[in-house]
């Protein structure tokens, strides 16, 4: 089931990111082409930004389908990698994927609930790690967006602050991109129980 769930994941995301990518591309050629084409031919051309879009996109994948391509952009990834703002952020949302689906120390800890973003709205979140500051030890937690669990919040609470759930990193993950759809078993429970130790 967890693989089946995780490689659904890895599948929905990647198009749910596309489809924001292209619809953002379509809009701006829309908006650059479609003043020019009006401006041309005298009247509006309805799809001109669309019919572009498909164009741009097959030619890129044309071009990097190619030897000469395939070189260029593997030269471009090591350039956007090498850049030092491109980098921090490159590297962040790595470990992130790491830390959702790793099965070393790099993963999160434990599922949790947090209040967030103000007192009284209970969210479910993932410990990171654990932080000194100013002499007091602070839970450094992820609180994702639904559905895209990719981005979101990074947190500092007390151990005190945070409440422990009975579930696993990929129970919790189901639940945050289901939009508390699927609810895991242990949670549906009336009876409360102790939740142990955290971290």
């Amino acid at each position: 089931m967890r693989r089946f769930f995780l490689a659904g994941l890895l599948v929905v995301v990647p198009i749910i990111l596309t489809f924001l990518i292209l619809r953002l591309l379509f809009r701006t050629v829309d908006g650059l082409l479609a003043p020019l084409v009006t401006e041309l031919i005298g009247r509006e051309l309805p799809g001109v930004g669309l019919l572009a879009t498909i164009v741009i996109v097959f030619l890129a994948g044309f071009f990097i389908s190619s030897v000469f391509g395939s070189r260029l952009y593997s030269l471009g990834e090591m350039l956007f990698i090498k850049t030092p703002l491109v980098r921090t952020v490159y590297g962040g949302a790595k470990q992130l994927m790491e830390g959702m689906f790793s099965q070393g120390g790099k993963a999160f800890k434990q599922a949790v609930l947090v209040e967030f973003p103000h007192k009284g709205v209970w969210v479910v979140a993932f410990v990171g790690g654990e932080i000194q500051i100013a002499g007091k030890a602070f839970l450094a937690v992820f609180v994702p967006s639904t559905p895209t669990p990719f981005t979101g919040f990074v947190a500092n609470y007390l151990p005190e602050e945070v409440v422990p759930l009975p579930i696993s990193i990929e129970e919790a993950l189901k639940f945050v991109v289901s939009g508390g759809i699927v609810v895991p078993e242990e949670l549906k429970s009336s009876g409360a129980k102790p939740l142990g130790k955290l971290v």
